[in-house]
């Protein structure tokens, strides 16, 4: 498939996608997955509920492909951690730019939105919005995964 064509329909279905990885690190302006997995997987919500996945190289190499490319428009991301036997620190909404992949560490430089990132951390999942998805203060989908929380804390 041509890059434009996946581009494409990716931006139809509004896909979002999740990268893991065995561990982060971050600065002011960076954050690293370390171990990060060779394929990203990709989803959408309804009508479509696509499923799927790419090789994180691909993902890379699309960042600046298409009218909306994340090149033009930075994603939105959500930062999950699960710290096993130990504290898990909060999510964080971060914009994601200029990704590197080299040697099983894909590198972005941020801004963090809203909360906090940690210098080191175990293993991660990072929730990334869709292709053309106007830059807002809270990633699409931070804002769905702070609501179930607070809907089981009010239980």
């Amino acid at each position: 498939m041509t890059d434009d064509k996946q581009v494409q329909e990716l931006e139809t279905e509004e896909s979002m996608f999740v990268q893991t990885a065995q561990g982060i690190t971050s600065d002011a302006g960076t954050l690293t997955l370390q171990g990060v997995t060779p394929l990203t997987i990709y989803f959408s919500d309804r009508p479509q509920r696509v499923v799927g996945h790419m090789a994180t190289s691909d993902f890379v190499d699309l960042w600046g492909a298409g009218d909306n490319s994340f090149e033009t428009d930075p994603p939105n991301a959500v930062l999950s951690f699960l710290e096993p036997g130990g504290v898990v620190p909060d999510e964080a909404v971060i914009v994601i730019k200029e990704p590197r992949l080299q040697n099983g560490e894909l590198s972005y430089s941020i801004d963090v939105l809203d909360g906090a990132l940690p210098a080191h951390a175990g293993p991660v999942s990072l929730f990334i919005d869709p292709f053309g998805r106007p830059l807002s203060p809270v990633s699409v989908c931070g804002v769905r995964r702070r609501e179930r929380r607070r809907d089981r804390r009010r239980f």
